[in-house]
């Protein structure tokens, strides 16, 4: 089978040039992140400023206006004008950012498509190749699944792991556009990794949901303090995190067994058995036993406040599998294509 270098050529630029638009966009999205700080100050100096109004005008109907007799509270009042022209360079910095990472995703798929084209299969032949495919999957699905303004402020939590991963599969885990080794070549390659790379690429974002649910609690919403309280400010509050952690745990768990059945039915095409305990087959199946166990955690009273650092630990032994099992296990799933 033939490649065709100038195709792979292209993908590797499509590669580079997604990760600078990325890299635009993440810029971007932290200034963002800065101005919805600045937009909440505002909304909480103007309710503390109506407060103090309607503490003094002794149960008559108050709104905010500008306090007298004290310099402090006159420098941290903000008006009107003030707060609109806030909220309007927000949004607009906002939307800007989320058309930039449409931009960076479009650019990331013809990448993935070119690689596929150059050598006449489906991108999964290694390493590389799979982190390529489960970063833009990471980005479209989260892309899909905040579009509604109060998601914009997750953007720099998710983009950061993701372009880090990006870049290390781009450098350290490169390879060189080539046929599939022998043990590969089967229909079953695009059906079993596209469906586990799905998995991962929404537990993914469902465990950084529980990383930042956890943040929030520990800086609840109207009552951050310190640096971490700041960082936290622009979140989302922690019910609605831990909501988005649990729809997309939710679409994991079938979907990560599935690639497991998925694998199992290649098993037993290609070695003669469903089930091994091969390394790789182990992890998968304990990454799928936390994320059972973080659902019904969740579901059980007692057990909710360990719910999302099950779903954390469920991300990090999926990562885990990743990269420790692929590169330095050896196993019958050792195909990372690393020299």
């Amino acid at each position: 089978m033939l490649v065709d270098q100038n195709l792979s050529n292209f993908s590797d630029i499509a590669v580079q040039t997604s990760f600078v638009v990325y890299a635009l966009a993440l810029v971007m999205s932290m200034v963002y992140y800065g101005r919805i700080q600045s937009v909440i100050d505002g909304h909480r100096s103007r309710k503390q400023s109506k407060e103090a109004v309607a503490a003094s005008a002794s149960g008559s109907v108050a709104v905010a206006e500008p306090p007298k007799g004290g310099s402090k509270a006159e420098e941290d009042y903000v008006s009107d004008e003030e707060m609109a022209h806030r909220e309007r360079r927000a949004d607009k910095l906002g939307g800007m950012t989320q058309a930039l990472i449409w931009v960076a995703i479009a650019i990331h798929l013809v990448a993935v498509v070119l690689r596929g084209l150059a050598t006449q299969r489906f991108p999964f032949g290694n390493l590389y190749e799979y982190v390529l495919v489960v970063t833009v999957g990471v980005m479209l699905i989260a892309a899909i699944a905040m579009q509604h303004k109060e998601w914009r402020t997750l953007w720099p939590w998710i983009m950061v792991p993701t372009m880090a991963l990006m870049f290390y599969g781009s450098t350290s885990l490169y390879a060189e556009s080539a046929p599939v080794v022998p043990a590969l070549q089967s229909a079953w390659l695009p059906i079993h990794v596209t469906v586990v790379s799905l998995g991962a690429s929404i537990g993914i974002i469902s465990g950084i949901a529980s990383l930042l649910h956890l943040l929030r609690e520990w800086q609840p919403k109207n009552k951050e303090r310190g640096f971490a309280g700041k960082i936290a400010k622009p979140l989302p509050n922690a019910r609605k995190l831990d909501q988005l952690a649990y729809r997309l745990a939710v679409v994991t768990l079938p979907t990560l067994g599935l690639g497991i059945v998925l694998g199992a039915i290649w098993a037993e095409s290609a070695w003669g058995r469903f089930w091994g305990w091969d390394p790789k087959e182990t992890v998968s199946f304990a990454t799928w036993i936390l994320y059972a166990a973080y659902l019904h955690a969740r579901a059980t009273p007692s057990w909710r406040k360990a719910a999302p650092w099950i779903n954390v630990a469920a991300m990090a032994l999926m990562i885990f599998n990743l990269f420790f099992i692929n590169m330095v296990v050896s196993g019958l799933h050792s195909y990372a294509g690393l020299n």
